[in-house]
């Protein structure tokens, strides 16, 4: 194995563990609601725990009602008891039709909550990169080893994959400051 593909390897990682990041802070609420929110709820489909965007038609009326009809009449209750267990901060209301979700303002202890929240995620995002650094650098000490590269060249391949490491926890923490930003802006 030679070393850029080692590193292409890492700043492979690195994408998918940006793209994760950016997908968990999807199900945090910022000032203005998003049908993000409802990503993670799963319906009792005939059974079958089913994601609720396959069930039925989920809708952003305005900043802060969303409305979900569902595809099959009898599945409204199905959908207004998944949201209701989902602790979502909102009860469902049925009107017989769709069920509308309506999300008061944020407080700020709920603004510097999700800002909390986002600040988590983020250092669980630059430990899954330190992990991939571990790997990347125990594939060089491999190489190392069994002579394919020298010491140098080792050093050198070090110092790249420390920098490929660098530029991806900056990048969390931007997306975390981003993140942080549009949660707390009122």
């Amino acid at each position: 194995m030679e070393l850029s593909k080692i590193y292409e390897t890492q700043k492979e990682h690195l994408k998918k563990t940006l793209a994760s990041l950016r997908r968990d802070f999807s199900t945090i609420r910022s000032g203005r609601v998003s049908v993000s929110v409802l990503d993670n709820i799963k319906v009792d489909y005939y059974g079958t725990p089913t994601p609720l965007s396959q069930v039925a038609t989920v809708l952003l009326n305005d900043a802060t009602t969303i409305s979900i009809t569902p595809w099959e009449k009898p599945m409204l209750k199905a959908i207004e008891h998944s949201i209701g267990s989902a602790n979502i901060g909102v009860n469902p209301n049925n009107d017989g039709e769709s069920v509308k979700l309506f999300f008061p303002p944020m407080t700020t202890e709920q603004r510097k909550e999700g800002a909390k929240q986002a600040k988590s995620m983020g250092d669980k995002s630059k430990i899954a990169i330190r992990n991939i650094r571990k790997e990347a650098n125990d594939k060089i000490k491999k190489l190392e080893k069994e002579k394919e590269i020298t010491e140098d060249i080792a050093k050198k391949a070090y110092d790249e994959v420390q920098k490929i490491t660098d530029e991806g926890v900056k990048q969390v923490d931007n997306a975390v400051k981003e993140k942080e930003a549009e949660i707390l802006k009122i």
